[in-house]
């Protein structure tokens, strides 16, 4: 606790699953958080939860690929809490599609939603640091893609490379500011097991699909993970509340892999075929969370009388 006291932190994406726990995580370590989103009732949703646990959050609304919106939401926190040193960004729209069938609006779309999240969010929370005449931290969230090409992902992994390389040159041009730019990378998370993917996982008549050469399961992929478990939004939240601490203070430009080890083992071992780890085991000992709190299990238990 008190790993980011008397720090004010502005969340870009709102929601119980990232977004949200990311807050909530950042105000239990002290900080003041400003939520933002697109649907002001996601952010007071987030806000409303923080506040009943009795820490301090304000919400707001506005869309972070909007120059003015970022503008507004920074002078806003500046002026409710007198300063900004943490801002955390996942902004940015995907669209999936074959290169072969790429729609040009949809490629636009992509491509530049999270780049231009990425730049407007550093640009204006670097400035008001700056005016504050103080450092801090920006980190922004990437995924899997940003590192690897994927099937029908060409505007998704091309948009998220590019976040990447912005924040490395991003963390350059603010580093004698005491201005430090980190990214955190998942893989697939386990939340979308109950959102994504929950046909796949609970609909007992599930099949996969034969018409889509991109296309993986949740089972292929628990089999690739070395930790055997899909990172959940509370572990990206833990590596999120280390970048914006102080324990981090020399650390610019890097990106933490929150993965399971995905992204660093040898490509052709599975190790879910040594271990026998499979979706359907995982799936009965995973419970929903909210806000990184557990809620019911994922797949309830049978009633006592079932067995008879």
């Amino acid at each position: 606790m008190n790993r980011l006291a008397n720090k004010v932190a502005i969340v870009f994406g709102a929601g119980p699953n990232i977004g949200g726990t990311t807050a909530y995580f950042l105000a239990r370590e002290g900080a003041k958080v400003v939520v933002s989103d697109i649907s002001l009732s996601a952010a007071q949703e987030t806000v409303d939860f923080i506040r009943a646990k009795g820490f301090e959050a304000t919400a707001t609304q506005g869309n972070a690929t909007v120059e003015e919106d970022v503008r507004r939401i920074v002078d806003f926190t500046v002026e409710t809490y007198g300063r900004v040193d943490v801002a955390v960004n996942m902004a940015g729209r995907v669209h999936w599609s074959h290169l072969l069938d790429m729609d040009m609006d949809d490629w636009k779309d992509s491509l530049l939603s999270f780049p231009t999240a990425g730049l407007l969010t550093t640009k204006y929370v670097a400035k008001a640091m700056i005016a504050g005449g103080h450092g801090g931290s920006i980190i922004h969230l990437l995924s899997t893609a940003a590192h690897f090409g994927e099937a029908t992902g060409a505007a998704y992994t091309s948009s998220k490379a590019a976040l990447l390389s912005f924040a490395r040159s991003a963390a350059l041009d603010l580093a004698h500011y005491g201005i430090r730019v980190n990214t955190v990378t998942p893989c697939a998370m386990e939340h979308q097991l109950w959102t994504l993917m929950r046909e796949e996982v609970l609909n007992p008549e599930w099949k996969r699909p034969t018409d889509n050469m991109g296309f993986y399961s949740r089972d292929d992929y628990l089999k690739m993970l070395p930790l055997q478990r899909f990172p959940r939004a509370s572990d990206l939240a833990w590596a999120t509340v280390f970048l914006a601490s102080d324990e981090a203070e020399i650390i610019t430009g890097i990106d933490i892999p929150v993965d399971a080890g995905l992204r660093h083992k040898y490509p052709t071992w599975t190790p879910g075929d040594h271990t026998g780890v499979n979706i359907k085991d995982f799936a009965e000992q995973t419970y929903v969370t909210r806000y990184g709190e557990r809620q019911e299990k994922l797949i309830p238990a049978p009633p006592a009388d079932a067995t008879r």
